[in-house]
């Protein structure tokens, strides 16, 4: 394929801007720390100095995804309650870290806690790192008992059932702060979920079940909205579009990626302004509706030039989840997966497991008619117009690359009828060991873990679906964490992974 080499330097946004919904500028987390009165005005003058400080530290050395603020030291079941409404009624708050430097009865918490309606993290920590070995006296061990304290909260927790995550070690520690940052990264998605809006361009491709499922359910559990538009709705806008403004967005086509075709060829430049045109209509509509993130399919296009291929390509890049034939579950989790990833190398697309290499080591090859989003690329992608033979016949155009290589993971959300279920494969993406000069679609070429035999068995045992959301750049840890917060089961495939015991996993 030509343009292969070399790194894509596109001069749209690489990856994930203008999170209006919740990266707001002011959007951070709450610091907490817990005491109680019994030992004096001068110690709880001290642990307030000490959690400024370790909060500080944090927010200088530990790479956070989002920034700490200390709020207070709470020392009465009053001040914790009226701090846990606060955190609650707070909208930049996106999530509160409790941390224990003295004893505090726990029992003080419970009316706290359960009023609390934000993603909450248990930091068991210390201030200091080492003992004063030659000067350690009761003082000190009263001042400094996170290992009492921090047991007798997590009893709590525990006992009131309260769905949290824990992490223990010293806050300088780089495990640490791994921990609180991938937790932090677990609070954006679930934030992003309840500040989420999915627009359907039409229904489900039709005798299809596994894109079908319980929106209310849904709503009720993530927090996203899924809404039905009619296509016309969308042709409306598309009228609207001008001349210039089709010329402009070519112009940035030119810039972005290498054409496989003259400008001078009439039908293909039209070929090129139907998906500018779709483009540009495609986020215009989704900008006056508060949508970030849609569905469409290739059985419901009446008064549309085309399947929308190019344009569709291009708002994933820009941050919109996609998904292919009225799939809005993934959709949604495509656009939570990159409002995750804010900051960090690689992308995430919609994707399918399309077909089987059985070679030496068996691979997947992952695609889509058209729909495969840019970010998972550091090639220039290739533009160019092709025939679409699946459902509409149409010369349309696509961006063809292929996913740079590296660990990589697959994401599915099903609906089991009574509850959802999270199914992910740890993939290692590879290049393709030989040239595809005749396939149209860009494409992820992975070998799953642990092998394509026990994968495949896992994931149809498990029911996972043949759409995913396919990421480069958010971790298993974190989206452990994600499925906890929003209680949802995850059955997790990789190197660990047999099938003797995946399947006691599903029966229990």
């Amino acid at each position: 394929m030509s343009g292969g080499a070399g790194h894509f330097q596109s001069s749209m946004p690489s990856f994930i801007t203008g999170w209006e919904n919740i990266m707001t500028t002011s959007a951070n987390i709450w610091f907490i720390t817990g005491s109680q009165h019994l030992y004096g005005e001068k110690v709880l003058q001290q642990v307030t100095a000490n959690s400024q400080q370790l909060v500080a530290g944090l927010n200088d050395t530990a790479s956070l995804p989002l920034p700490l603020e200390f709020k207070s030291i709470a020392t009465t079941p009053e001040e914790i309650y009226s701090l846990c409404l606060a955190a609650t009624a707070d909208e930049n708050c996106q999530g509160v870290v409790l941390w224990m430097h003295t004893f505090s009865p726990a029992k003080m918490w419970i009316k706290g806690l359960q009023a609390l309606q934000k993603p909450w993290m248990h930091l068991h920590t210390q201030f200091n790192a080492e003992l004063p070995w030659q000067s350690i006296d009761m003082d000190f061990m009263n001042l400094n008992q996170s290992a009492h304290g921090c047991r007798e909260f997590g009893f709590i927790g525990t006992r009131m059932g309260e769905r949290r995550f824990v992490t223990a070690g010293h806050w300088t520690d780089p495990a640490v702060h791994q921990d609180i940052s991938d937790w932090m990264r677990a609070v954006i998605g679930w934030n992003e979920g309840r500040n989420l809006k999915v627009a359907r361009f039409g229904d489900n491709m039709r005798q299809v079940a596994v894109t079908e499922g319980d929106k209310v359910a849904a709503q009720m559990q993530f927090g996203y909205e899924v809404h039905a538009y009619g296509v016309g709705k969308l042709v409306a806008y598309c009228d609207a579009v001008s001349d210039e403004d089709i010329a402009r967005k070519i112009d940035e086509y030119g810039s972005d990626y290498e054409f496989a075709f003259s400008l001078d060829d009439s039908d293909k430049l039209t070929r090129l302004q139907n998906d500018a045109r779709l483009e540009i209509a495609m986020e215009r509509f989704l900008t006056d509706h508060n949508c970030k993130a849609f569905t469409n399919t290739f059985e419901d296009l009446t008064g549309l030039t085309n399947l929308p291929g190019l344009a569709t390509q291009r708002l994933m890049a820009k941050g919109y989840g996609y998904g292919g034939e009225g799939d809005w579950k993934t959709s949604a989790m495509v656009r939570i997966l990159k409002a995750m990833s804010v900051g960090l190398e690689g992308g995430t697309s919609f994707m399918e497991d399309y077909t089987y290499h059985f070679g030496e080591k068996a691979q997947v090859l992952g695609a889509h008619m058209l729909e495969v989003c840019p970010s998972i690329t550091t090639q220039k992608p290739v533009l160019d117009i092709q025939r679409h033979t699946i459902g509409c016949k149409a010369d349309i155009a696509r961006l063809i690359f292929s996913a740079k290589a590296g660990p990589s993971r697959n994401l599915t959300k099903i609906d089991m009828g009574d509850r959802f279920r999270f199914v992910l494969n740890e993939l290692d993406t590879v290049d393709p060991t030989d040239t595809l000069p005749h396939l149209p679609v860009a494409h992820a070429l992975w070998e799953p873990q642990p092998d394509l035999r026990t994968s495949a068995t896992a994931w149809i045992l498990a029911g996972g679906a043949h759409h995913s959301a396919y990421t480069q750049s958010v971790t298993t840890e974190v989206l452990d964490i994600y499925a906890d917060l929003v209680d949802v089961e995850m059955v997790t495939i990789d190197n660990s992974t047999n099938i003797r015991d995946l399947r006691r996993q599903l029966k229990n």
